[in-house]
């Protein structure tokens, strides 16, 4: 088995004529009308899962990962060795699974990214301006409220 790979899964039709294959995961033959191909093997759509978290592969999506000769979801591939990092916001540690939003060459936790002067939070297709190494909402930038020339209220 490879040892850090990216495989994707496929459901197959087993053909009434066919031979019965063998499973990957239980041994047993496959007579089910359909069957999962992954690994260059076949499985039983409740033989392939995730190695922590018993997730069943086929359902999850089209895509497994192997590493350590563990056959892994994504989330828990990510959460075993993914890369983590620290939120440029609010400094804490983010998870290596979890969803972000990246400005530049800084990353954010998901609630973090918002106007770091009124707490505005960004929507999809909201502008949003970096200066100084702050996210700013246009009004805060385009007033100069960053000088301290002006206090805005929170809205």
């Amino acid at each position: 088995m490879v040892l850090d790979k990216e495989e994707s899964v496929s459901l197959v039709s087993l053909q009434s004529r066919e031979k019965p294959r063998g499973c990957a995961g239980c041994n047993g033959k496959i007579r089910d009308r359909f069957m999962l191909q992954a690994l260059d093997r076949y499985w039983h759509e409740d033989c392939l899962k995730c190695a922590c978290c018993d997730c069943h592969l086929g359902r999850m999506g089209s895509t497994l990962y192997t590493r350590a000769n563990l056959i892994l979801c994504r989330r828990d591939y990510l959460r075993l060795f993914g890369v983590t990092g620290n939120c440029a916001a609010c400094s804490k540690m983010i998870p290596a699974f979890e969803m972000v939003m990246r400005a530049r060459d800084n990353v954010y936790h998901l609630d973090c990214f918002a106007c770091q002067l009124c707490r505005q939070r960004f929507c999809v297709g909201d502008k949003f301006f970096l200066k100084n190494n702050m996210i700013l909402c246009q009004l805060d930038y385009e007033g100069g409220h960053l000088n301290g020339s002006t206090e805005r209220q929170p809205q």
